[in-house]
């Protein structure tokens, strides 16, 4: 079924189908078919202000500190808001957007994980490697393997 789909509507649309509905052998848990973004509602506009600036600038040095000079608060009053409003700490949340943006990148390009680490703003491939295995349940390179197995075949 998800040759099907990936062959007439897209690996995108097959990759997503197979997430929603959990399709695939999965012995190695259903960590890798959640998305890891935090859906908690808040009403602090600061911190929703600095949550938008990371979602476009996760790949940044010191994310953390750019953002608690953004709020103009110090970082230690920051990091106590941040987590009242989404319930996580701010590197917490920055760690997430990064892993979020690199699966896309495991799944739709060819890109050498290093290369991924890099664009996502890790300085080092081990550090990009423990905090993906640890969010998503599986190394980088069985992702992708997970996910590229659905790209059409070309005749």
């Amino acid at each position: 079924m998800l040759y099907l789909i990936g062959r007439f509507a897209g690996a995108d649309t097959a990759r997503r189908i197979a997430k929603i509905y959990l399709i695939e052998p999965h012995s190695d848990g259903q960590l890798s078919y959640a998305s890891l973004t935090s859906g908690r509602q808040h009403e602090d506009q600061l911190i929703a202000d600095a949550q938008v600036w990371a979602a476009q600038n996760y790949d940044t040095p010191s994310p953390v500190a750019a953002m608690a000079e953004l709020t103009r608060l110090t970082e230690r009053g920051f990091h106590r808001r941040f987590k009242k409003a989404t319930g996580q700490a701010p590197a917490d949340y920055v760690q997430t957007l990064r892993v979020e943006e690199a699966k896309q990148l495991l799944e739709t390009t060819g890109m050498p994980i290093d290369d991924i680490a890099a664009e996502v703003g890790y300085s080092e491939p081990s550090s990009f490697r423990a905090a993906f295995r640890k969010r998503v349940g599986i190394s980088a390179s069985s992702y992708r393997k997970k996910w590229r197995a659905l790209a059409p075949v070309a005749y």
